[in-house]
């Protein structure tokens, strides 16, 4: 088995300038280190326990099958204050038949985001037994 000690999410985006405005700003991710000078510099955010590295630039936006997890604490709440900061909201917060509420946005590339609240009855949050 391959022993893992971090992880991190690497992005390569049209517009690193845009992108980085997105994650930073309008997401409001918390830098872990920048690194590099210039437009295509690299900025690594802290992503719950993992990173997302927003580095270099394509021609072309990800592949569209990519997508990111994100658990919030309070759905509703980053609802609220996405909205505020004037991110588009795909899909608003709703339970879904697997019990979790998931929001809906997207980066500037298109890259699909699922905002995920469990709910403190949900059984990823309660197990029998422990």
């Amino acid at each position: 088995m391959v022993h893992v000690l971090s992880s991190r999410v690497l992005l390569r985006p049209t517009d690193p300038e845009r992108s980085r405005a997105f994650y930073g700003g309008a997401l409001g991710l918390a830098v872990y280190r920048e690194f590099g000078t210039g437009p295509e510099r690299g900025t690594v955010y802290f992503l719950g326990g993992g990173f997302l590295e927003v580095s270099g630039r394509s021609e072309t936006p990800p592949a569209p099958g990519l997508r990111l997890w994100l658990q919030v604490a309070d759905a509703a709440g980053a609802h609220r204050e996405l909205t505020a900061r004037g991110v588009e909201v795909l899909r608003e917060p709703r339970r879904e038949p697997w019990g979790l509420v998931e929001m809906w946005i997207s980066d500037p590339d298109g890259v699909r985001i699922v905002l995920v609240e469990v709910p403190e009855d949900h059984p990823l949050r309660y197990r029998p037994g422990i």
